[in-house]
């Protein structure tokens, strides 16, 4: 069947499912089935697949309309200017975390062999993003699923920053016990239990809900961090951390003066209240 034909009965089948942008997303599914860019698609809409490149998307095609992730399918996802092995056991990386790594970047880019400790690594997209953009950093990772620990070191493998990124099973600061980090950086679980059941069917049905949710108020895990990072930071140091939609207030409360100075939140490009930037004191 030609690519032409092909496209336009997969795009009706997204369409029925409910996928935003139908004919767009079923062209990136076809090209890569097909190992091929837009440009060949849209210049040949009379080739005629291979029976199996064909079955192939039709399988993808069927598993999107399930709403199955996109990025699930590919197996891949662009962050920061890289691409990122990703599969169901970790977070598919969003483009608001990225307030993250530049704001990190920034804060270590100005320190000699600085150390950073990230919890809660998942595909290893926020460490591995700023070690590719701070050489002289070396970095520790807390992540508590052993599945999603070789995702990320399988990226740092690739992107040539494993031997300066340290992975550890930890639940939060577990597995720590006298280091201490010049920045500490976390994208925790801070979405509720009560909104993640509101989330749209691609995050709430094949996303790990341990990297989404508490459980409970969303809140838990965030204070966990407050609470314990002044433990693991040098004197002058940093914590950076990704929060939720209406939690700046409940956060900022949650950092005590005694171990922190300028408590910060700080609000994304949607002028959505994003992330959490306090400096310990010195």
């Amino acid at each position: 069947m030609k690519i032409v034909r092909i496209l336009a009965e997969a795009s009706d089948i997204l369409h029925r499912s409910g996928i935003p942008a139908p004919r767009c997303e079923a062209a990136s599914l076809l090209q890569f089935a097909l190992r091929k860019n837009r440009t060949f698609l849209i210049a040949h809409p009379e080739y005629e697949p291979e029976n199996d490149d064909e079955q192939r998307f039709r399988s993808f095609v069927k598993r999107r309309a399930n709403r199955e992730p996109y990025h699930h399918i590919t197996g891949v996802k662009e962050f920061y200017g890289l691409d990122f092995e990703v599969s169901p056991d970790v977070l598919i990386p969003r483009p608001e975390t990225e307030m993250l790594v530049e704001n990190s970047i920034a804060i270590l880019q100005k320190m000699d062999r600085p150390a950073f400790c990230e919890v809660g690594v998942g595909s290893g997209c926020i460490s591995i993003a700023i070690l590719r953009s701070v050489d002289s950093a070396t970095a520790a990772g807390m992540e508590i699923a052993e599945n999603a620990m070789k995702i990320a070191k399988r990226n740092a493998e690739k992107h040539g920053v494993v031997e300066r990124f340290n992975l550890h099973r930890s639940d939060i600061f577990s597995a720590l016990r006298n280091e201490t980090f010049d920045l500490i950086v976390s994208n925790p679980p801070y979405i509720s239990a009560r909104d993640l059941l509101e989330l749209q069917r691609e995050v709430r049905d094949f996303e790990p809900h341990i990297a989404l949710t508490d459980g409970g108020d969303g809140l838990s895990i965030i204070e966990s961090i407050a609470r314990q990072s002044p433990k693991y930071l040098n004197p002058g140091g940093f914590l950076v951390m990704e929060i939720g939609i209406n939690q700046g207030a409940a956060v900022r409360a949650m950092f005590d003066t005694q171990y922190w100075k300028k408590v910060e939140i700080l609000s994304d490009f949607q002028a959505i209240p994003r992330m959490v930037r306090a400096g310990a004191v010195s």
